[in-house]
């Protein structure tokens, strides 16, 4: 049974300020997602890293034509021309592939996750790609809009040459609809680019079509979206893929307006909501429930969340899926590793830096339009803020690693792909009952591929995801986490944040705002927490609570609509979900 919790929100004011008495209605209900009550609130030991400096250094050193660090540059021209006849570039999916590099085929052997996932989280925290040293990198990447093959897609290749070396192309459902959430997210951050217009147009018609063929039914392995024709192969089924498709067309309909585009994304969820058990796989599944939750918020649709939710957390256990793939919860050794996504049931867990970053993107600004995850996904980003660090190579004791010493061969830049409960595969014996133990699987894709291969520029791609969403307070463990970053397609009239406090007693934070004065309003207590701030503001948290705080201009409007929103200036703040 769910466990429901009223937060109440107490403002602590400086003397200059008003006292917030107004309220708008009783506080949201705030319902528990299970496996999260496994997690500790307050993550031992506890460190936080600067992940906005994380992204910085990041994108410093993989554009880096001559890097002076021991691995060398990991970036590289790539002259074939695929799809637009345009010169483009790669980057290393780990360090010293053998299968790629200029001079590895053709150096055409690069993966647009790894690429497009660099361009957002450098867009995120502040750098423009559009016009750096010279390139304009977001043009480059869209060589992996493949026309050449007639899908008329973004895939994870640029041709089918190169595909079966690794990763997934045309065969593997999330490689070929994930690419296209990464565009559009990309677009959006740098928008204006020559022919991305066109190309996120062609991808909605695409999936809009695609879905219209499947039907409501997504019992497949891929889709061929040059023949229309789902698909299986040895590749477990990907049901989930109906929530990228939702996002995609969700976001096509925000964008341009197009009505077909809306009862597609509709569709698309439905086929997802009907499912009767996870089939969680990578990250569509996640992404399909924050479209379920603006689907709820804007459209008045009734989408089960809550079931989702726990089909994330929880895991897919269906034997012919992904069986045992979910959000880890508790310590190895003396670590905790709550809150990562990966095998629950791999030679006792397997976590992935990329996957465990990815599901912050559609679940932090989740809590705007359905506020009563608030305390649940407030404490699970805790972890995951706190966790993610255990990948990097500066930030375990080299017992832990599978490459003990190599701090310095990117500075720590460059993360471990995964964390394993135990090493079983690479020295078993000399790391028995060692854990976690941070490695990757690198050298078992190529009898080339050096021991470095462990280190994974693909995962750590996604490091400015985290730098974008995750801020840090004047009291330790309370993070600010900003619901605006990576809710795209979306209104964004004013800058939304969740805080948690994950201690058993008030603790008060100081609440800086810029391009003051402003008023702070919580939607899950429903009431002003402080008003006319013009730096900042004490506010107090009641113990495992969260508020999802909007500001708003000073003086401004409270407006109760009809349907029980609350708006101002015609902007919808809160969101009624006792209509949805």
């Amino acid at each position: 049974m769910r466990k429901y919790i009223v937060i109440a929100l107490i403002a602590a004011l400086t003397a200059c300020q008003n006292t917030p008495e107004e309220s708008w209605g009783p506080a949201v209900e705030q319902v528990s997602i299970p496996r999260v009550e496994l997690m500790a609130a307050m993550p031992q030991p506890y460190k936080i890293l600067d992940w906005h400096q994380k992204a910085l250094d990041f994108d410093a050193y993989v554009y880096d034509f001559e890097s002076t660090l021991p691995a060398g540059p990991v970036i590289w021209m790539d002259g074939a021309g695929r799809n637009n006849g345009q010169v483009t570039f790669g980057l290393y999916t780990a360090m010293k592939d053998a299968r790629q590099g200029p001079d590895n085929n053709g150096g055409e052997f690069h993966e647009s996750l790894n690429i497009l996932h660099t361009l957002i989280g450098a867009g995120l925290n502040g750098i423009d790609k559009t016009s750096q040293n010279g390139y304009n990198w977001v043009k480059m990447s869209q060589n992996y809009f493949n026309t050449d093959n007639g899908w008329n897609i973004v895939m994870n290749n640029t041709c089918p040459e190169v595909a079966l070396l690794g990763g997934g192309y045309g065969r593997d459902w999330w490689y070929d609809v994930y690419p296209n959430i990464l565009f559009y997210a990309m677009s959006e951050i740098f928008p204006g680019v020559d022919g991305a217009d066109e190309i996120m147009h062609t991808v909605a018609e695409q999936f809009a079509a695609a879905d219209e063929v499947l039907d409501g039914n997504y019992d497949f392995t891929y889709f061929d979206y040059s023949q229309m024709k789902g698909c299986n192969n040895w590749i477990p089924k990907q049901q989930d893929a109906a929530g990228g498709h939702a996002w995609v067309l969700y976001s096509a309909y925000q964008k341009f307006g197009d009505p077909r585009y809306l009862e597609r994304a509709k569709t698309a969820m439905a086929a997802l909501d009907s499912q009767k058990e996870s089939r969680f796989y990578e990250i569509l599944l996640p992404m399909g429930i924050y479209t379920a939750a603006r689907l709820n918020a804007e459209q008045g649709c009734n989408y089960d969340t809550a079931k989702m939710l726990d089909w994330v957390f929880e895991g897919c256990k269906a034997p012919d899926g992904r069986n045992g793939w979910g959000i880890t919860a508790g310590k190895w050794g003396n670590y905790e590793i709550s809150g990562l996504q990966g095998s629950l049931i791999d030679r006792g867990g397997f976590a992935f830096l990329m996957n465990s970053i990815d599901v912050a993107w559609p679940f932090v600004p989740l809590v705007k339009y359905e506020p009563k995850w608030a305390r649940s996904i407030g404490r699970w980003m805790l972890n995951v803020a706190n966790n993610c660090r255990l990948f990097f190579p500066d930030q375990l004791p080299d017992e832990n690693q599978c490459l003990p010493g190599m701090q310095d061969y990117t500075n720590s830049i460059i993360a471990y792909e995964g964390l394993r409960y135990e090493d079983q595969i690479f020295e078993p014996e000399k790391h028995k009952g060692i854990h976690p133990m941070a490695l990757g699987d690198g050298p078992l894709w190529n009898e080339n591929n050096p021991m470095e291969s462990m280190f994974s520029v693909y995962s750590t791609s996604a490091v400015g995801i985290l730098g974008a969403i995750v801020k840090t307070t004047d009291v330790e463990g309370i993070l600010r986490l900003n619901c605006n970053a990576t809710d795209f397609y979306a209104s964004k009239p004013y800058p939304v944040y969740l805080l948690y406090n994950p201690y058993d007693k008030v603790k008060k934070v100081t609440y800086a705002v810029e391009d003051g004065p402003k008023d702070l309003f919580d939607i899950v207590s429903r009431r002003y927490v402080a008003r006319s701030v013009r730096k900042s503001a004490k506010v107090a948290i009641e113990p495992d609570s969260s508020a999802v705080i909007v500001e708003l201009p000073s003086g401004s409007v409270i407006t109760a609509e009809e349907n029980g929103n609350l708006s101002v200036n015609n902007n919808v703040i809160a969101y009624n979900e006792k209509a949805n």
